[in-house]
């Protein structure tokens, strides 16, 4: 069994692909728009592993997030080595989003950095 896919919404859409695409390399489909309802949504692939689909709809609430809530709160990326989160870290802190933590070993061995990104979400990068 695996994890197919997690979903996300977000109040900017075109952003927020655009983020994926410039940092984590995601590729894009088409998109899906359902008219009806204003629902729209892209899935977004990585070179390996669990999609990312990214929504927004008219009715959506943005609650405050806070980093120690209840519920999911980060995704984590693997990039494969030191070198490239340290190297990653340093270019998303130049483009102004906020590094929470690292790049750093934790106590439990992981090479990581986290990082406040697209619409205040936090995203863990690792080897």
């Amino acid at each position: 069994m695996k994890i197919e896919h997690i979903a996300m919404y977000v109040e900017d859409l075109e952003k927020t692909k655009e983020f994926f695409i410039k940092y984590f390399q995601a590729t894009a489909n088409d998109g899906y728009h359902n008219e009806s309802t204003g629902f729209r949504s892209y899935f977004l692939s990585f070179t390996e592993g669990t999609r990312l689909e990214i929504m927004n709809k008219p009715e959506m609430e943005a609650p405050a997030k806070t980093l120690v809530r209840t519920g999911y709160i980060h995704l984590a990326f693997s990039l494969g080595s030191k070198k490239k989160v340290d190297e990653l870290t340093s270019l998303l802190k130049k483009d102004g989003y906020q590094v929470i933590s690292g790049p750093r070993t934790t106590g439990d061995g992981y090479y990581e950095s986290c990082i406040i990104g697209i619409e205040d979400n936090q995203i863990e990068i690792t080897i």
